[in-house]
């Protein structure tokens, strides 16, 4: 197997999430880290036994060994960061969302292209057991006609830093460019928009809300300024529809999971809670005119899987996925697409609440600011 060499470029929380994560994939060499905080970095490379450490991303982008970079960065520099990566002639392995705006990641997704490049970006939904369940039998027809879907994500009380988890930057538009709908909600929607096939977007309509009390300290030294609560309901080419409801905070027990409706059958996917499922996967359907509710052992229908599939082990988590698809193994799924469309929602949802009605996909593009300039690279 192919051995790969990877630089990661953030070594704070999702950069130490991810050395994690590529700690027992086969042939993978984790050779160099970069962080403005020089002492951090060499902490963990340290740690890691990671041989190269650098502060500046442009020296570590200079490394030939170096196949590919995996950038751990606040939103708003994912673009600028990824750009010049992919120029440097890299492969990209980015953090979700895309990047700070809609027309960012649409530069990010064109500047690979240029450069022949593969650009994948963090979406860790699209490995989970229900999912590639899901997947398969709405590919084989078992739902027949897939006509709406439901992405929704719930947290009780888990605004970053206000709530006590994670740093005030994720509550701050300058670096985060949003709140929950882009913390979270670009999981569970691009999970949405993987099981209904990336179908194109038409119009956009939705609601963001920031009304849960709050440690006043936290919120003044926080700057919480994004939403906690997002709505949101598109309309699809062919006339699928999706709604969503992501939720950081909210006086609730919790949401159902996921689900995708067709004209004969329908699933329903586990709701989390600290990201342990606590209800089970689910298909409803008519069989002699009798209904059915069908659960499925996830955990067994997955050991199959692994069994009988060749590179199985590919889509085990993204990182997993990476690796394989850069040793030539398996083709990269069209994350980037997925992140981008997630991010057009998502920017769809904003500009909707802003203006107090419903937008087309259009207005969305038009109105994206593109904020990667030679000057940001």
């Amino acid at each position: 197997m192919r051995r790969v060499g990877i630089g990661i470029i953030g070594v704070g929380q999702i950069g130490k999430m991810h050395l994690d994560r590529y700690a027992p994939i086969e042939g993978t060499d984790v050779l160099a880290v970069c962080d403005v905080n020089e002492a951090e970095a060499k902490r963990v490379a340290d740690m890691y036994g990671i041989p190269h450490v650098y502060t500046d991303y442009k020296e570590m982008l200079k490394q030939d060994d170096i196949e590919a970079v995996d950038v751990c960065l606040h939103n708003a520099f994912h673009a600028p960061v990824t750009t010049a990566a992919l120029e440097a002639g890299k492969h990209v392995y980015c953090e979700k969302p895309i990047a700070g705006t809609y027309a960012d990641g649409k530069a990010m997704v064109e500047t690979a292209a240029a450069c022949g490049k593969m650009l994948h970006i963090q979406l860790s939904t699209l490995y989970r057991k229900e999912t590639k369940i899901a997947k398969s039998m709405i590919d084989k027809g078992e739902l027949g006609r897939v006509f709406h879907a439901r992405s929704t994500g719930f947290r009780r009380r888990g605004r970053p830093f206000v709530d006590g988890y994670g740093t005030k930057y994720f509550t701050q538009k300058a670096y985060a460019s949003g709140g929950a709908l882009l913390d979270m909600g670009v999981y569970h929607i691009a999970q949405m928009l993987f099981l209904l096939g990336l179908p194109s977007v038409e119009r956009i309509s939705g609601k963001v809300y920031q009304e849960m009390e709050m440690d006043l300290a936290r919120k003044e030294e926080s700057r919480f300024d994004v939403e906690e609560f997002g709505l949101g309901f598109v309309k699809f080419e062919g006339g699928l529809t999706l709604d969503i409801m992501e939720a950081w905070s909210v006086h609730l027990g919790g949401f159902p999971g996921g689900s995708v409706i067709g004209s004969r059958g329908g699933i329903q996917l586990p709701a989390y809670t600290d990201l342990k499922p606590r209800t089970p996967f689910s298909f409803h359907s008519t069989i002699g005119d009798l209904d059915f509710d069908s659960t499925l052992d996830l955990d067994a229908a997955d050991q199959r899987r692994h069994r009988l599939y060749s590179n199985e082990d590919a889509y085990d988590s993204s990182q997993h996925h990476w690796i394989a698809a850069l040793q030539g193994r398996v083709g990269l799924l069209p994350t980037a697409e997925l992140a981008l469309q997630t991010m057009l929602i998502s920017e769809g949802i904003y500009m909707s609440d802003r203006l107090g009605r419903e937008v087309t996909a259009e207005e969305v593009a038009a109105e994206s600011r593109l904020t990667l300039t030679k000057d940001r690279m």
